[in-house]
């Protein structure tokens, strides 16, 4: 299946087998360069922990939770959210240290939106924490281009062949977070009800939002 759109000017010349495997040759370089650089007395390994614990547990992907679920509720937020992200994200508190562009994109019944990083791992870690392993996997970040309906097929995704896929590429300077459909059956949930059917894949674009009753 040939890419339906893509938001990128990045060269796309790679073609791989997707995988789900939970530790990529990134990581295992990243886990000995730090463990190369604490014995060194360069960086704080206790320290590095605890941002990484602050950004599982505390950060994401609870913060785009609430993104989303404000944007189902309020009218005027959502309106915001379309017209400036950046702004309205920040609103809530959520800002980057890297200062980045969030650009909010909105899934319908005829149109689906996938991010992607195709040459690292850029990610709005301020919204959604930390990437998934995946995320940052050759496979994934070739693959979302050139099959992007493929990919969500082995992520258990299948869209109607009429739903349009539009696979936006992330940079240092701009990264993005789909705004999935609220789920049927939800009239009269309130915001806090609404983010636990928020999931982290459904805000990169490789799942829908849960249906009433598959989340606690």
């Amino acid at each position: 299946m040939s890419l339906e759109k893509n938001s990128s000017s990045h060269d796309h010349g790679h073609s791989h087998h997707h995988d789900h495997s939970h530790l990529t040759d990134i990581d295992a370089r990243v886990r000995a360069l730090e463990t190369v650089l604490s014995a060194k007395g360069y960086i704080d390994s206790d320290a590095v922990d605890e941002i990484v614990q602050t950004y599982t547990t505390k950060i994401g992907p609870q913060n785009g939770a609430h993104v989303v679920a404000k944007s189902w509720c309020d009218p005027e937020f959502r309106e915001w959210i379309e017209s400036d992200s950046t702004a309205a994200i920040h609103s809530l508190g959520y800002t980057s240290r890297q200062g980045e562009h969030i650009e909010a994109v909105f899934n319908s019944d005829t149109q689906h939106h996938l991010i992607v990083c195709t040459l690292c791992s850029c990610y709005p870690w301020s919204v959604l924490g930390l990437p998934p392993a995946w995320y940052k996997s050759p496979p994934y970040r070739s693959r979302a281009v050139f099959d992007p309906r493929g990919v969500l097929e082995e992520f258990g995704l299948v869209l109607p062949p009429t739903t349009r896929i539009e696979v936006h590429d992330s940079t240092s300077e701009v990264r993005y977070l789909v705004i999935p459909q609220r789920p049927a059956g939800t009239e009269g949930w309130t915001e806090s009800e609404l983010s636990r059917l928020v999931t982290r894949d459904s805000m990169i674009g490789t799942a829908l939002a849960s249906a009433p009753g598959d989340r606690p």
